[in-house]
């Protein structure tokens, strides 16, 4: 050890009196702390104009635009210059030749030189330990966890970075070859995750050699056993190369001997890496204060609950338009989508299912007639256009006599099975993230574990499945819609009730949704004794219609005559902007983040709902007209698009601000039954989803699962919020920035510089 710290302590006397040594601390020094400054101004902003900065810690040091992301983008470029005399310095100049004739074995000339490298490292480490101490006297609560976790994984990512350069400036005596020959590497080792991975065995482990990312989910705040490991085996394995490299030039090693070794370390290095990156395998420290990188509590209770064995079974249909995310090419990013949830059930078999048949997501249009093509000429034109062999893919029958998809449309699908033989379905969605997120995931898994609820649509209001604007089919069974009761854990149905057709004694919630007509006297009494039983409700209606009015009156609730309106400019008066009351946000947490977000409901020819007598039930409103806007009843004005309206209180029109939708309780024995009143039934329709109001904020989807969720107890969705961050206040102001910009920026680089500078004009004086 005495050996190998001389080594290190020559090397860095070599380091730190050369100017590239001091020149790469200044440069990163300035790139530092501009990133650094230029977040921490932007932060001070941001709470000047929203009083809180959310995530403190995140922000100013792991997020996107953050510091360490820009780091990590920074490294590839410095270390290459501090390794690449390492030794070729050393070859170049014939000294190689002193150490090889010393009493130092191979090992310790490289282990010292690395130790050197080490030792660099750690200066610019503590560089930017300066900004983290920053941020913990600054920041409310800072979160010094997650700043060490992506302290460590820069670390870890320079010291492999330096053993990668130590080993190409042992292969020659060139420096700038050896920083060229660095990047190139460095290069290969980033892109090599995506070669051969249409190749089974090859791409896992290809996709493990990869640093691509390795530092970026410590910077994060997750730290995982295979990340830490990939580094030390990275590391291990180029230290060794370079030693073998340098004992092959000492004793004159033969050509196949060399590559031998050469190879039997890759070797082990590889069966390392697989042993290590199998889900079984692997452990985990998530640092952030509110566990983000990890499945919230609700979602790992759910996972116990899946005993037994658990198989993900993937279906890919050729002629799809998403077919790309399952490809054979794309699997192990498909299988990091679903890295959450393996992290609690290793065990857990993912399985790929290609096949080929007609779509309702086709991925091409055919010029021709698609009945004129048959879909196997369909199938040999896509495989050829994406270079894959069409005898991977099952034909259309082949497919069926597995497993019939076409109640799915035959698109990408997800079958999740228990050894039990249950099953449940995840899908991708026509939104801007497409893939299941961790609540429709845990969703699936729930439906297999507990009872959700049953929800029936009564036949004879608005359908359940329908193309009409004003069906409910969108939230409540459209497949490709994310908040769509169905996707969210839900079973749903059409309720019909004629004839000696019974409520179910299962059914656990009722939507009534704008009937025209009063149900006869048969159904009515099966309604009646539901209700009197505590069965739980949606009832949604429009103003004017007599026979919604008498079906709520019996929970002692009416409407205000007429309808609500709102003047805006350039918008309809009767389109109303509705937002969470505070009761409202007491009852579910969407309704609460609806608020902090500031998104709205918009709703047209709404009613407005208040307390017409007592008939035991609590009432809780949940969504208001704004009180900041002016709100009315309309009595007059029915052509709104033609005609302005105006307040006219001597009619009995009323300004102030209006439920328009309300939450009813009362206790049943030892159930609190639960309705909910909804004042515009086409805000949650097909065609109302979207309000006609050119304002970003629209949320009508979030009524579904903010009042099913208080309607279920909480059953559905599946709560996946979390704790608000605690380090969302930052002590500093705008000139305190400006401040601290100066000083990182200039003053700190500059003493760096005079500090370099003098220490090297004294050493060239002696």
């Amino acid at each position: 050890m005495r050996q190998i710290n001389k080594i290190a302590k020559a090397e860095l006397y070599t380091l730190f009196y050369s100017p590239i040594a001091w020149m790469i601390l200044v440069i990163f020094a300035v790139q530092t702390g501009f990133v650094f400054s230029g977040r921490l101004q932007e932060l001070v902003r941001y709470q000047e104009l929203v009083d809180g900065i959310g995530a403190g810690t995140y922000g100013l040091f792991g997020g996107q635009l953050s510091l360490f992301p820009a780091v990590q983008g920074y490294l590839y470029l410095y270390m290459p210059l501090l390794t690449m005399g390492l030794m070729s310095r050393e070859l170049s100049s014939g000294s190689v030749k002193l150490l090889y004739s010393s009493p130092l074995t191979s090992t310790q000339i490289i282990s010292g030189k690395f130790l050197a490298m080490m030792l660099y490292s750690l200066v610019l480490i503590g560089i930017l330990l300066v900004y983290v101490v920053l941020g913990g006297i600054k920041i409310d609560n800072f979160s010094w966890q997650e700043a060490c976790s992506g302290l460590l994984g820069l670390y870890l990512l320079m010291c492999a970075y330096s053993a990668i350069g130590l080993f190409m400036s042992c292969l020659t005596g060139y420096p700038v070859v050896a920083a060229l020959g660095t990047l190139v590497l460095l290069g290969l080792l980033n892109y090599i995750g995506k070669v051969w991975q249409d190749i089974e065995f090859v791409r896992d482990l290809t996709y493990w050699l990869s640093i691509s990312g390795r530092a970026g989910t410590m910077i994060a705040g997750l730290i995982s056993s295979e990340d830490v490991l990939y580094f030390l085996i990275i590391i291990t394995l180029f230290l060794a190369l370079a030693v073998l490299r340098l004992q092959a030039s000492r004793a004159h090693a033969s050509f196949a001997s060399v590559w031998s070794r050469y190879s039997l370390a890759l070797i082990v290095a590889l069966t390392l890496g697989y042993i290590t990156s199998r889900p079984k395998m692997m452990s985990y420290y998530d640092a952030t204060e509110t566990k983000r990188n990890t499945l919230t509590p609700a979602s790992q209770e759910v996972v116990r609950k899946m005993t037994g064995g658990l198989t993900i079974t993937t279906y890919v249909n050729l002629l799809d338009r998403e077919a790309f995310n399952g490809l054979p090419a794309q699997v192990n990013e498909d299988k990091d989508r679903l890295s959450h949830y393996l992290r609690f059930k290793p065990e857990t078999k993912l399985r790929y299912v290609y096949y080929y048949d007609k779509s309702v997501n086709p991925s091409f249009r055919s010029p021709k007639d698609p009945k004129d093509e048959p879909l196997d000429e369909q199938a040999k034109k896509r495989a050829e256009i994406l270079d894959i062999d069409l005898d991977l893919f099952l034909k259309p029958e082949e497919i069926k006599k597995k497993i019939d998809l076409s109640a799915e449309g035959n698109t990408f699908v997800r079958i999740v099975e228990r050894e039990n033989g249950q099953q449940s379905y995840l899908r991708l969605y026509n939104d801007m993230v497409k893939f299941p997120s961790e609540a429709e995931i845990t969703a699936a898994f729930k439906r297999m574990v507990m009872k959700l609820p049953r929800i029936g649509f009564l036949q004879g209001g608005r359908k359940m499945e329908g193309d009409r604007a004003k069906d409910y089919t969108l939230f409540s069974s459209e497949k490709s819609f994310r908040y769509a009761l169905t996707n969210q854990g839900s079973d749903v149905e059409t309720l019909d009730l004629s004839g000696d057709k019974q409520i179910p004694e299962d059914m656990d919630i009722i939507v009534i949704a704008d009937l025209k007509e009063a149900p006869d006297s048969n159904v009515s009494k099966k309604l009646n004794a539901y209700i009197a039983a505590g069965g739980n409700l949606v009832v949604t209606l429009k103003p004017g219609s007599a026979v919604m009015e008498a079906f709520i009156a019996q929970f002692g609730l009416k409407t205000v005559p007429g309808q609500l309106v709102q003047p805006k400019l350039d918008v309809a008066g009767n389109v109303v902007i509705c937002v969470p009351t505070k009761e409202g946000k007491a009852m579910a947490e969407i309704f609460d983040n609806m608020d902090k977000r500031g998104q709205w409901v918009g709703m047209v020819n709404s009613a407005g709902l208040e307390k017409a007598a007592d008939k035991g039930f609590k009432f809780t409103p949940i969504i208001s007209s704004r009180d900041t806007m002016k709100t009315w009843n309309e009595l007059q004005t029915i052509d709104f698009v033609n005609d302005s309206a105006s307040l006219n209180p001597a009619t009995g029109e009323r300004q102030g601000t209006y439920v328009t939708m309300m939450g009813l309780s009362r206790q049943v024995g030892k159930k609190e039954q639960r309705i909910v009143v909804l004042g515009d039934a086409d805000c949650i329709s097909n065609g109302g989803m979207t309000p006609p109001i050119h304002r970003y904020g629209a949320s009508n989807f979030t009524l579904i699962p903010g009042m099913f969720h208080w309607l279920s107890y909480g059953t559905v969705p599946v709560d996946v919020s979390r704790p608000a961050p605690t380090d969302n206040q930052i002590h500093m102001k705008k000139n305190g920035a400006k401040t601290a910009k100066t000083i990182l920026m200039w003053i700190w680089p500059g003493i760096m510089l005079l500090t370099g500078a003098i220490l090297l004009i004294r050493r060239r004086r002696k």
